[in-house]
């Protein structure tokens, strides 16, 4: 039940395949290097920088495109039947005291202290066409100083195909969470709700500022495109 932790509360618009419009940014965002002002939730599970992205087949990383992606649920949800899609930002308040605790223990020795943190979340989404489905997500963009880190949050999953990870332009950096496109990604036992690699169930954590050089597990840094196999037993 991670995607509890936080409060959303601007909504998305009900539209198969569509974008939220552009949000401004309370905070700049750097994203290995590049700094953002806006960003777009997009409803098909993933938050772009440069535009709105509508695309519902997930593709496999490294895509060596063009695009900064952030793909928390890559897949084709539909939010006009059942469920909603809600983001905001925050740069005060418990919120951000919770982000810090929680980066300050995933990555320990950094003295990390959050300026800004932006929540979205899909909560009980369907997949097209399937309107009886219900699928929760959730992705948590923190920053502070010359540090950025993503939160992603897994409820409950319906059976689908997917992709969850992050990709960068020309695919300098990328990262795909095992067990994407697998059978054992979504469902009861849904390797993403049940794994981690922050010792916390249904939680991913990432540093993706210019300081990051590959993925951490369980404390070690790994290269560049990594995709080790970790989950809880």
């Amino acid at each position: 039940k991670k995607h509890r932790n936080f409060t959303c509360t601007k909504p998305i618009p009900r539209l198969d395949d569509g974008s939220s419009p552009l949000i401004p940014l309370q905070r700049p965002f750097v994203y290995f290097g590049r700094s953002y002002s806006q960003i777009y939730v997009n409803n098909n599970g993933h938050l772009t920088f440069n535009g709105a992205f509508s695309s519902f087949t997930p593709q496999r990383f490294p895509m060596y495109g063009t695009r900064d992606i952030i793909t928390v649920f890559w897949t084709d949800l539909d939010n006009r039947v059942n469920g909603e899609i809600y983001y905001n930002q925050y740069t005060s308040g418990s919120v951000l005291q919770q982000a810090t605790q929680d980066i300050n223990r995933y990555f320990p020795g950094l003295n990390f202290n959050a300026n800004w943190v932006f929540v979205a979340t899909w909560y009980e989404v369907a997949y097209y066409p399937t309107t009886g489905t219900r699928t929760t997500i959730q992705a948590v963009l923190i920053s502070g100083g010359q540090y950025s880190f993503v939160l992603m949050n897994y409820g409950i999953i319906a059976l689908t195909t997917h992709n969850a990870g992050y990709d960068s332009e020309n695919s300098t950096h990328h990262f795909t969470i095992p067990g994407s496109f697998s059978n054992n990604a979504t469902g009861i036992y849904s390797a993403f709700r049940l794994g981690s690699n922050v010792n916390v169930p249904g939680r991913w954590a990432f540093r993706i500022d210019l300081g990051s050089r590959g993925c951490t597990f369980n404390g070690k840094t790994r290269t560049i495109g990594c995709s080790p196999w970790y989950f809880l037993q």
